[in-house]
Formats: structure tokens, C-alpha cells, sequence
């Protein structure tokens, strides 16, 4: 059994969340959101961020994590914000010794609902329907279960990939 952290990183919200891996079973352990004050200062945010992920991290002893890659909207300042609070997100994990793989929106959405322009409601359905007993409250954790999803099915595929190039 491998235990999983997503991670949906944001400057406002920050989504994560946890699930333990056995084959082909999931097994939900827990999500939820970073939060941050909009008053303080983006190092004092970025602080928070870091600070939260450590301890998630310390507490819950994930073998790997995965994180969803940043999109490019219209907004710059937004941008770079989301890329600092990505930037923490890729590193906490790293600092910690953890893995860490990147995911596209479109390929976690195709891994959890199997079409890479699905709508976040979608995507909450389906994370509720391959993890039973997860009552997830808000979108940014939801989001953060399904890059947990995606790097499931893509790790064991890789996994079992390595295993046949090594017997053939």
C-alpha cells in the first residue's frame, strides 16, 4: 500500500488530499484547504503555505505527492501569484524527500472522468463515486483528490510498464 498526496496549489485556497493505494483500490484518508488572508502579504501567504504542507506532510507520511500544473488565464498578476503558491507547493514535498509529478488539468480530468473537458462538477461526482465516504466540502480539495487519482492510475501504469521492459 502507497499513500498519495494532490495537491491543487492556490494563493487564496490551497486543496489537498490524501488517499492510500493498494493495486487497484483507493481508499480515501483525508483532504482539505490551505487557507490565507488576502491582508497579508505574499511571503506571510506563502509562509502559511509552506508551513501547512509541512505539516500535512510530517502527519501523514505520503510516499509521493502530485500537483496540478498551472494554467495561463488573461489575468498576469494572477498568474504569477498561482505560479508562487505552485512554486511552494513543488517545493515543500521536495524538501521533504517526497516525489513529486506534475499533471495537467486536462489529463486529470481524463483520468478521473474520461474526458480531458470535463466540468468541475463532474469531476467532484466522479471523486465521490471512486472514493466512497469522502464527503468533500469544497472544490480546491476535490480538485486536489483527483490529481491523487490521476497519479494512482498513472504511477501503477508506469509501475507495471517497468515490470514488463525488465522481463522482456
Amino acid at each position: 500500500m502507497v499513500r498519495l498526496l494532490g495537491i491543487d496549489p492556490g494563493l487564496r485556497f490551497t486543496g489537498w488530499g490524501l488517499i492510500d493505494v493498494d493495486g487497484n483500490r483507493l481508499k480515501h484518508v483525508a483532504d482539505g484547504v490551505i487557507a490565507t488572508d488576502a491582508t497579508v502579504s505574499v511571503p506571510g501567504r506563502l509562509k502559511i503555505l509552506h508551513d501547512a504542507l509541512m505539516a500535512l506532510l510530517t502527519l501523514h507520511g505520503p510516499a509521493e505527492a502530485a500537483i496540478e500544473e498551472t494554467y495561463v488565464n488573461r489575468n498576469g498578476a494572477a498568474t504569477l501569484k498561482l505560479g508562487y503558491a505552485r512554486g511552494v507547493a513543488l517545493l515543500t514535498p521536495a524538501l521533504a524527500g517526497v516525489p513529486v509529478t506534475e499533471y495537467a488539468a486536462k489529463t486529470v480530468k481524463l483520468a478521473v472522468v474520461g474526458t480531458g473537458g470535463a466540468e468541475k462538477e463532474q469531476v467532484a461526482m466522479m471523486v465521490r463515486r471512486l472514493l466512497p465516504g469522502a464527503t468533500v466540502g469544497r472544490a480546491d480539495a476535490s480538485d486536489a483528490l483527483a490529481v491523487a487519482i490521476c497519479h494512482a492510475h498513472h504511477r501503477s501504469s508506469r509501475l507495471a510498464w517497468s515490470v514488463a521492459r525488465s522481463a522482456g
